[in-house]
Order: structure tokens, then C-alpha cells, then sequence
């Protein structure tokens, strides 16, 4: 247990960027015995629509339904977000056992379940007690492994939460990592689109939303769809495992989705630091010590411990001490319990009115939310908790920052009325793609001179250009045309370089290679489609033009211009370096494949468990909006590593219309047969259309549990 003087814990308490230190473990939740006609019905997809008798019995049903779907991953998720991991499952896990140990997770997870209000920790515990049941009346469902997680509380959905938001999304130990090496580097794993369309650019006078995430295929990333019924609410969505509320959902009235934004909510300081003591504002200060005890399970079932030191400073939890460096962290959020009561607010809200009310409290401490309703409202928010700082910009606070004056040291976030955000734009649609804020209604941008110069950087991607070209040419845009762009696989870089590249050939080469390659790409159709030919050659251009990760804008002849997305970057600054890319390029697609014309889906596959098929779309840095950012070569293959997670579109007429795909299916299970089902219609650009109402259910009616 950390020691703290009542004084000192008292003050952590009032720091956004502090742990709340708290012994008190959740008291034992009463056994939530649902409703007789509360039950789940499971369509043909694997898709539980909880069919429930009050709200209580509705996350029952969900928390049945996920161990179900996920047992095995949910409560290895669980386990780990306790910071037990390596407890239950080995050493593999120990590195996130003691990331969560340092910052003090666990504390800060039970002071938030006491905190919850009466009613939503009702829900949360009824959500536990679903998984609990799911697992005493299946116990041979799920691993060996995974049982000594059981059982779960109200207390993991927090905890598991808390990992998620704060310390994967808003401070990874990756991103500390990198921080702390001479050039720091923040990088976000996967991303996501989202749209809003106002019923004056749509054919039916109704407004659209795209919802569509990108993110590996495994782990904590895992989506789950379903749908959740109770007198009064009709939720459809999908969430991370593991949580409680949906994060991409719609409604009878309005819905809503994310992309991640990289807000700024984390700060490393590097502290001065003599005799056990640290330098700040002229005095030498202790150190807020402690240790917390890990036990790590060896391989014949044994148990060893490890230690952890803990050391506090005023800014937050030592992170890293080694290569000469002290570095503390700061985290935001830490005092904003109620995320996951603020995700249900906002979808079981009725009109904009009270959903703008929900998203006001700006609990949840990162991403970009894009909204839109029955009444033709659509919003967009650069959303997050971003610290109020005193000066500098975005490169300032991305790198360590001096630890010993109380000048770098954040106590407060902007305000809601002080982030970035745009309500039904003139131009009748907003956007993101995980791109700053400014044009997410382009040409109705924001200015970012209006906005501290830390807030976000003033850049873009050839994807959010993309996104902005087609949403800008939409008129009278119907659901089915809505969702045939959404599946867009041109690559808005080849229409910015191409022709000059082939007009750089023709006038800097007689190389027989380099004019065969010309030729290829001369018929390419600048899609990744699976038939496409030259795709894979452009690819392998583009990615010596730009670099391996195709993020390097400097060899263009025009660069960004933030008024001008539709054009800007383009062109070619040096030609014949590009014809001698294009060289390499050819000589490589010959080493690997013997032909400069490989069609995309010959080597670009769609791939999970057993199942291959050969796969449309591609890297969104290529300008691609259908992401799929595909992993290492292996026998002339290469397969998703991530892309394309749930896509989701939704017209809002009077009775809502949807369709949906998860693309790894609605079950991790061993046995499933949800977890290949779905693959095949990613090949063909597909959704299935979304069933909200009994009789659709009963229609396509696999298996039913009543409680």
C-alpha cells in the first residue's frame, strides 16, 4: 500500500493528473435475478439481440452475451486490466502488470466504483453477474485459464476501461517508450472514418452515418456487435469487448461514432533528482514512495513474486528511470470516473438537446465523435480532455518537458465551448478520419489560429483527402450510394502523382524496365481492388517516394495547403529521382513475383483462422479509404494485421435503415462459427442488413436463451 499523509492524499485527489490511491475493495453487489421474458436471441450472424424486461436486465444480458461471444478473450482482458495477469496466465503478461502497478490502476479503478452513481453501479454489477452465470451453467465453454478470473464485478468493466482509455488510447507504455528516446515519436495504433450527412445533400431528406473503425483483428481491440432492448431504448452498435456500453451506435433517434484523435493527454517530466530527492521550484521534495506486490505463475503452476517500487512526484508516477533519465508522468482524466455512464447518456438520449448535455461532462478523455439524428442534426467534436498549458505547441509538450518548475505542471482542461467543433455546417456533412480538426467540414473549416497552438497539428492525410473529395461531390445521395463510396479502393496519391510520373518516364528514360513499368501503370485503374494490375507496383513506388510507412510529404512539388485539400500535396519536385524509384520499384515486384502486373488480390489476402480470400483495399497513407493495412510478406502473401473493423451505415428515416459488417465475425470463441462467417462479404464490398425488431430476429432466429 502506498503511504500518504492525509494532507497530501488529499490534495492527489483535486490533481486531473493524479491516481486516486484507494484501499476500499467494491462491497459485495447484491445477485441481480432477471426478469421472467428477459432473454437473448441470437441471429444467424451471432449477433445477441438482448431482449430485456428493465435496464437492469439488459446489461445482464450483455455481460451474458459477451461470455458467450468472448469469454475466453473478456476475461483474459480482465484479468490483465487488474494487473494480475501474469498471476493468471504467466510471465507474457508481467510487462502490463507492472505498467498498471506504477501508475496505480487498481487504486484508481475501485475509488471509481464507489463513485458511480447508484444506478449505473447497479448496471454494472448486473453486467458482471450475466458473465458470472454465463460461465457456472457453461463452465466447459471457456479455457482452464481464463476460469481463475471468475468471478468477475461491477468493479472489471472500470478496470478494464481504465486500461483502454487511459493507458492504451490517451498513455501506452509505447508511447512512453518512444518519448523518451532523443526524438520522440507518438504514433497511434489503427484508426477510423466517420461521416455525418445532413438530409440537404440526401435523396430522401434524411441524414446518414457512416461509423467505421480500424484496429488490429485480436486483442483488446476486438469489436463485438449487438443489439440491446428494453422498455423504451433500442440500442445497435459494437463496443471493445469487454465494456459494458456500445461506443459505435444508433437508435430510433440518433447515433453516434468515433476515430481516434491523439489528443495531447499526456506529459513527461524529467526530474532533477539527488540524494532520493527531486528538484521542483527551488526545493528539494520526497518522493511519495510505496510498492506494490505482483505474483507471477511459472509453468509447473507455482507462484513467484516481484516487487514493484513505486516513487510519486507531484506530476504523477515515475515512469522511467533508467539511461540517466527520471521521467514522471501526468495523465488526463484520472479524476473523471464516469466514461462509461457518459457513452450510455449519450446513446439513450432522445434528441440532440440531451445528448449534447451528456457530452458536455467530457468524461471520456480522447477521441473524435461524429453525431448525427432523426432531425437532421449532424456534429462533430474534437473530443478529449486537453490540458490547459500555459504556452508552447504541439512539439513542445510531445517531448520531456523540464520537471523542476511548476510553469509545465497542468491543473485544468478546456472547457467543452473551448474545443474544436463544428454543428450542421452550411456544406451539409462532417468528417474524420483520424486527421486534425479543421477541415471536418471543409470548405467550411475551423481556424486553428483560434485554438492554442498545442490543440492539434495542421496537417493531413491522403485518406482525409479522400474522404472530403467524396463527400464534397455528394447530391441527393441515396443509403445504397452512400455505403457503394463508403467502399471506395482508389488511391487519391496516384491521382495526385501519376501522370507526372509517366510523363517523367517518357521524357528521363530508355530504360526497357522502367518504360514496361510506364505501361502497367498507364492501364492501372488506381484502384486495390483484387483484380486491379499495377497496384502492387504503384505500391512499392510509393513506398520508396514516401518512405516505408508512406508519411513523407517532401518530395512533392506543391505541399499541404490546409485551404486546398482537393489538390494539395501533388506533383513531383525532382522526376528523375521518381523514375528512378519507379526503377527499383519494377526490379523488386520481379524478385518477388516474376511479373510487374500481379493483381493486387493474387497477393493481398483476407485472412482469419482457416479461411483465405483474396482482399480489396489497402493502406490508407496510399489515400485508400477502405483500410486495410496489411502485415508482412510470407510465401508471396500478406494478410490484415488491421483495417476495416465494423462498418456500420445508418439512415435515419422515421424507422431507421442499416446495414452492417464485422469483418472477423461476432465470436473469438474456439468452436464458434461467427468467427469466418462474415469474411466472405468483405470480398464482395457487402453488408448485411441490420435486424432491430422481434419479428426480423425471429426471422433469422439461430438459438435463444432464456433467464
Amino acid at each position: 500500500m502506498l503511504r500518504y499523509s492525509f494532507v497530501v492524499l488529499l490534495a492527489l485527489l483535486l490533481l486531473p493528473g493524479s491516481v486516486r490511491q484507494s484501499a476500499a475493495q467494491p462491497s459485495t453487489p447484491r445477485v441481480h435475478t432477471p426478469a421472467k421474458g428477459s432473454e437473448v436471441l441470437w441471429d444467424r450472424f451471432g449477433v445477441p439481440h438482448v431482449m430485456a424486461r428493465n435496464t437492469e436486465d439488459l446489461f445482464y444480458g450483455f455481460g451474458w452475451a459477451q461470455a458467450h461471444s468472448h469469454g475466453d478473450l473478456v476475461l483474459r482482458l480482465y484479468g490483465e486490466s487488474r494487473a494480475r495477469g501474469a498471476e493468471y496466465f504467466g510471465p507474457t503478461a508481467l510487462e502490463l502488470d507492472r505498467w498498471l502497478a506504477v501508475n496505480g490502476a487498481p487504486a484508481t479503478a475501485k475509488a471509481w466504483y464507489h463513485r458511480q452513481t447508484p444506478a449505473f453501479r447497479r448496471y454494472l454489477d448486473a453486467f458482471a453477474q450475466g458473465m458470472n452465470d454465463y460461465a457456472a451453467k457453461y463452465p466447459e465453454r471457456l479455457s482452464e485459464e481464463v476460469r481463475r478470473v471468475l468471478p468477475v464485478t461491477g468493479l472489471d468493466p472500470l478496470q478494464h476501461a481504465l486500461r483502454l482509455f487511459q493507458y492504451s488510447y490517451v498513455a501506452s507504455a509505447a508511447r512512453v517508450t518512444a518519448a523518451a528516446r532523443p526524438t520522440p515519436s507518438r504514433t497511434e495504433d489503427g484508426g477510423s472514418n466517420a461521416w455525418a450527412v445532413a438530409p440537404s445533400r440526401t435523396a430522401n431528406g434524411n441524414a446518414l452515418l457512416l461509423g467505421n473503425p480500424h484496429l488490429p483483428w485480436s486483442g483488446w481491440y476486438t469489436y463485438y456487435e449487438a443489439n440491446l432492448q428494453a422498455p423504451g431504448i433500442n440500442l445497435y452498435g459494437a463496443t471493445q469487448v469487454g465494456l459494458p456500453v456500445l461506443r459505435f451506435v444508433f437508435s430510433d433517434h440518433l447515433g453516434f461514432n468515433q476515430t481516434v484523435n491523439g489528443i495531447d493527454g499526456m506529459d513527461l517530466y524529467a526530474l532533477t533528482v539527488q540524494d532520493g530527492k527531486y528538484r521542483f521550484d527551488g526545493e528539494w521534495k520526497e518522493f511519495e514512495t510505496g510498492e506494490h506486490t505482483l505474483k507471477i505463475r511459472q509453468p509447473d503452476g507455482a507462484m513467484r513474486t516481484e516487487t514493484v517500487k513505486i516513487r510519486r512526484s507531484v506530476h504523477g508516477p515515475v515512469v522511467h528511470d533508467a539511461d540517466g533519465k527520471t521521467l514522471a508522468m501526468r495523465v488526463t482524466g484520472l479524476d473523471r470516473p464516469f466514461a462509461l455512464e457518459q457513452y450510455w447518456q449519450m446513446q439513450t438520449a432522445r434528441n440532440f438537446r440531451e445528448y449534447g448535455a451528456a457530452l458536455r461532462r467530457l468524461q471520456v478523455p480522447t477521441f473524435n465523435i461524429v453525431y448525427a439524428d432523426r432531425a437532421g442534426n449532424i456534429h462533430y467534436l474534437f473530443n478529449g480532455l486537453l490540458p490547459k498549458r500555459k504556452s508552447g505547441d504541439l512539439r513542445t509538450w510531445a517531448g520531456v518537458l523540464p520537471g523542476d518548475t511548476s510553469g509545465t505542471v497542468w491543473t485544468d482542461y478546456h472547457a467543452f465551448e473551448e474545443l474544436p467543433q463544428v454543428h450542421n455546417p452550411p456544406n451539409g456533412y462532417v468528417q474524420n478520419t483520424n486527421d486534425p480538426p479543421w477541415n471536418a467540414a471543409w470548405p467550411n473549416s475551423l481556424d486553428p489560429d483560434k485554438f492554442p497552438a498545442y490543440t492539434a497539428p495542421r496537417n493531413t492525410s491522403f485518406r482525409a483527402e479522400s474522404s472530403l473529395r467524396m463527400l464534397s461531390g455528394m447530391e441527393k445521395v441515396t443509403l445504397e450510394d452512400f455505403m457503394r463510396q463508403k467502399h471506395s479502393t482508389r488511391a487519391e496519391l496516384a491521382d495526385r502523382v501519376l501522370d507526372d510520373l509517366l510523363s517523367a518516364v517518357q521524357a528521363h528514360s530508355q530504360s526497357e524496365r522502367v518504360r514496361d513499368a510506364a505501361k502497367v501503370l498507364q492501364g492501372w485503374d488506381r484502384h486495390t481492388d483484387a483484380e486491379s494490375r499495377g497496384a502492387l507496383l504503384f505500391l512499392y513506388w510509393a513506398q520508396k517516394f514516401m518512405g516505408a510507412a508512406m508519411a513523407d510529404q517532401s518530395r512533392f512539388a506543391v505541399p499541404y495547403a490546409m485551404r486546398d485539400p482537393l489538390s494539395t500535396p501533388r506533383g513531383l519536385k525532382n522526376p528523375q529521382e521518381a523514375v528512378t524509384f519507379l526503377d527499383e520499384a519494377a526490379a523488386q515486384m520481379q524478385k518477388d513475383f516474376g511479373a510487374l502486373d500481379t493483381r493486387w488480390g493474387d497477393v493481398m489476402k483476407y485472412r482469419h483462422r482457416n479461411l483465405e480470400l483474396p482482399a480489396n483495399g489497402g493502406f490508407g497513407n496510399l489515400g485508400i479509404f477502405r483500410v486495410i493495412t496489411f502485415g508482412p510478406m510470407k510465401d508471396r502473401k500478406r494478410a490484415p494485421i488491421h483495417g476495416e473493423t465494423f462498418v456500420l451505415c445508418v439512415e435515419f428515416a422515421k424507422t431507421p435503415r442499416a446495414y452492417a459488417v464485422m469483418s472477423y465475425g461476432n465470436s473469438s470463441q474456439p468452436e464458434t462459427p461467427h468467427a469466418e462467417d462474415q469474411l466472405e462479404w468483405m470480398t464482395r464490398k457487402a453488408l448485411r442488413p441490420v435486424w432491430r425488431t422481434r419479428a426480423e430476429v425471429m426471422k433469422n432466429l439461430e438459438q435463444r436463451d432464456r433467464f
